[in-house]
Protein backbone atom coordinates (compact mmCIF):
# COMPACT_ATOMS: atom_id res chain seq x y z
CA UNK A 1 0.00 0.00 0.00
CA UNK A 2 2.97 2.30 -0.15
CA UNK A 3 2.79 5.29 -2.30
CA UNK A 4 -1.14 5.76 -1.60
CA UNK A 5 -1.39 9.23 0.59
CA UNK A 6 -5.30 7.84 1.29
CA UNK A 7 -4.36 4.59 2.93
CA UNK A 8 -2.27 3.84 6.07
CA UNK A 9 0.13 0.72 6.53
CA UNK A 10 -2.65 -1.49 7.11
CA UNK A 11 -4.70 -0.50 4.11
CA UNK A 12 -7.23 1.61 6.29
CA UNK A 13 -8.43 4.74 4.71
CA UNK A 14 -7.20 7.84 6.32
CA UNK A 15 -6.50 11.90 6.12
CA UNK A 16 -3.56 13.22 4.91
CA UNK A 17 -1.69 15.44 7.30
CA UNK A 18 -1.38 18.91 5.67
CA UNK A 19 0.10 20.84 8.80
CA UNK A 20 3.37 20.93 7.08
CA UNK A 21 2.18 22.91 4.05
CA UNK A 22 2.59 26.47 3.52
CA UNK A 23 -0.48 28.40 3.57
CA UNK A 24 -1.38 29.51 -0.38
CA UNK A 25 -3.90 31.35 -2.00
CA UNK A 26 -5.89 28.96 -4.49
CA UNK A 27 -8.26 28.85 -7.09
CA UNK A 28 -9.59 26.06 -8.93
CA UNK A 29 -12.38 26.23 -12.06
CA UNK A 30 -14.63 23.68 -13.10
CA UNK A 31 -17.76 22.85 -15.85
CA UNK A 32 -20.53 20.81 -16.69
CA UNK A 33 -23.78 20.68 -18.44
CA UNK A 34 -27.25 19.50 -18.35
CA UNK A 35 -28.70 18.77 -21.22
CA UNK A 36 -32.49 18.79 -21.83
CA UNK A 37 -35.30 19.64 -24.65
CA UNK A 38 -35.70 22.87 -26.12
CA UNK A 39 -39.30 22.94 -24.84
CA UNK A 40 -37.67 22.97 -21.24
CA UNK A 41 -34.92 25.80 -22.16
CA UNK A 42 -37.83 27.48 -23.32
CA UNK A 43 -39.52 27.50 -19.92
CA UNK A 44 -36.99 28.48 -18.20
CA UNK A 45 -36.41 31.13 -20.50
CA UNK A 46 -40.58 32.22 -19.88
CA UNK A 47 -40.06 31.43 -15.78
CA UNK A 48 -43.08 29.09 -16.23
CA UNK A 49 -41.19 26.39 -14.66
CA UNK A 50 -43.68 24.52 -11.93
CA UNK A 51 -40.79 24.98 -9.13
CA UNK A 52 -39.43 28.20 -9.93
CA UNK A 53 -36.59 30.19 -10.74
CA UNK A 54 -34.17 27.42 -11.98
CA UNK A 55 -31.05 29.17 -12.71
CA UNK A 56 -31.20 31.32 -9.96
CA UNK A 57 -32.16 27.97 -7.48
CA UNK A 58 -29.28 25.92 -8.45
CA UNK A 59 -26.76 28.62 -8.55
CA UNK A 60 -27.45 29.43 -5.03
CA UNK A 61 -27.50 25.49 -4.25
CA UNK A 62 -24.24 25.20 -5.93
CA UNK A 63 -22.44 27.74 -3.73
CA UNK A 64 -23.92 26.33 -0.43
CA UNK A 65 -22.98 22.90 -2.01
CA UNK A 66 -19.45 23.88 -1.99
CA UNK A 67 -19.24 25.49 1.77
CA UNK A 68 -19.84 21.64 2.09
CA UNK A 69 -17.67 19.46 0.54
CA UNK A 70 -16.01 18.11 3.41
CA UNK A 71 -19.17 16.92 4.94
CA UNK A 72 -19.93 15.26 1.54
CA UNK A 73 -16.54 13.92 0.29
CA UNK A 74 -14.87 11.61 3.08
CA UNK A 75 -11.24 12.43 3.08
CA UNK A 76 -11.48 15.73 2.09
CA UNK A 77 -10.10 18.79 4.33
CA UNK A 78 -12.56 21.57 5.46
CA UNK A 79 -11.67 24.89 4.09
CA UNK A 80 -12.34 28.67 4.63
CA UNK A 81 -13.81 29.39 0.78
CA UNK A 82 -12.66 33.33 0.00
CA UNK A 83 -15.40 32.75 -3.04
CA UNK A 84 -17.53 30.81 -4.49
CA UNK A 85 -18.87 31.65 -8.15
CA UNK A 86 -21.01 30.02 -10.32
CA UNK A 87 -22.37 30.77 -13.49
CA UNK A 88 -24.88 29.00 -15.30
CA UNK A 89 -26.34 29.81 -18.87
CA UNK A 90 -28.71 28.08 -21.48
CA UNK A 91 -26.68 26.77 -24.29
CA UNK A 92 -29.46 26.37 -27.05
CA UNK A 93 -26.18 24.30 -28.76
CA UNK A 94 -26.49 21.75 -26.43
CA UNK A 95 -29.49 21.67 -25.71
CA UNK A 96 -29.07 22.97 -21.82
CA UNK A 97 -27.71 24.47 -19.53
CA UNK A 98 -23.54 25.50 -19.14
CA UNK A 99 -22.17 25.56 -15.95
CA UNK A 100 -19.01 26.87 -14.50
CA UNK A 101 -17.77 27.37 -10.64
CA UNK A 102 -14.95 28.93 -9.77
CA UNK A 103 -13.40 28.80 -5.91
CA UNK A 104 -10.97 30.19 -4.27
CA UNK A 105 -9.44 29.97 -0.40
CA UNK A 106 -6.23 30.67 1.10
CA UNK A 107 -5.22 27.50 2.77
CA UNK A 108 -2.57 24.72 2.58
CA UNK A 109 -4.68 22.43 0.44
CA UNK A 110 -6.42 22.75 -3.04
CA UNK A 111 -10.33 23.93 -3.87
CA UNK A 112 -10.75 21.41 -6.89
CA UNK A 113 -13.20 19.14 -4.68
CA UNK A 114 -15.45 22.31 -3.69
CA UNK A 115 -15.28 23.74 -7.45
CA UNK A 116 -16.54 19.91 -8.58
CA UNK A 117 -19.11 19.71 -6.11
CA UNK A 118 -20.91 23.09 -6.88
CA UNK A 119 -20.69 21.75 -10.46
CA UNK A 120 -22.59 18.71 -9.51
CA UNK A 121 -25.03 19.90 -6.83
CA UNK A 122 -26.13 22.62 -9.79
CA UNK A 123 -26.71 19.69 -12.32
CA UNK A 124 -28.52 18.17 -9.97
CA UNK A 125 -30.86 20.90 -8.90
CA UNK A 126 -31.68 21.74 -12.18
CA UNK A 127 -32.19 18.18 -12.57
CA UNK A 128 -34.80 18.06 -9.63
CA UNK A 129 -36.25 21.61 -10.75
CA UNK A 130 -37.36 19.96 -13.91
CA UNK A 131 -37.53 16.65 -13.85
CA UNK A 132 -42.03 16.69 -13.60
CA UNK A 133 -41.39 18.17 -17.08
CA UNK A 134 -38.28 16.62 -18.92
CA UNK A 135 -37.50 12.85 -18.20
CA UNK A 136 -34.60 12.92 -20.91
CA UNK A 137 -32.06 15.07 -19.10
CA UNK A 138 -28.56 14.19 -18.72
CA UNK A 139 -25.55 15.74 -16.79
CA UNK A 140 -22.47 15.28 -17.99
CA UNK A 141 -18.39 16.90 -19.08
CA UNK A 142 -17.82 18.26 -15.02
CA UNK A 143 -14.33 18.22 -14.98
CA UNK A 144 -11.61 20.75 -13.47
CA UNK A 145 -10.79 23.16 -16.31
CA UNK A 146 -7.64 25.19 -14.18
CA UNK A 147 -6.45 25.29 -11.34
CA UNK A 148 -3.74 27.95 -9.43
CA UNK A 149 -1.55 28.03 -6.11
CA UNK A 150 0.06 25.52 -4.30
CA UNK A 151 3.04 23.13 -4.50
CA UNK A 152 2.15 21.77 -7.76
CA UNK A 153 1.98 25.03 -9.48
CA UNK A 154 -0.70 26.02 -12.15
CA UNK A 155 -2.39 24.27 -14.61
CA UNK A 156 -4.97 24.47 -17.23
CA UNK A 157 -6.67 21.58 -19.03
CA UNK A 158 -5.52 21.69 -23.37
Amino acid sequence: MTGLTHVDESGRARMVDVSGKAVAARTATARGHLTCKPETLDQVRSGTAPKGPVIHTAELAAIMAAKRTAELIPLCHPLPLTKVEVRIEIDDRLPGFAVVAEARTNAVTGVEMEALTAISVACLTMFDMLKAIDRTMSIGGIEVVSKSGGKSGDWQRG
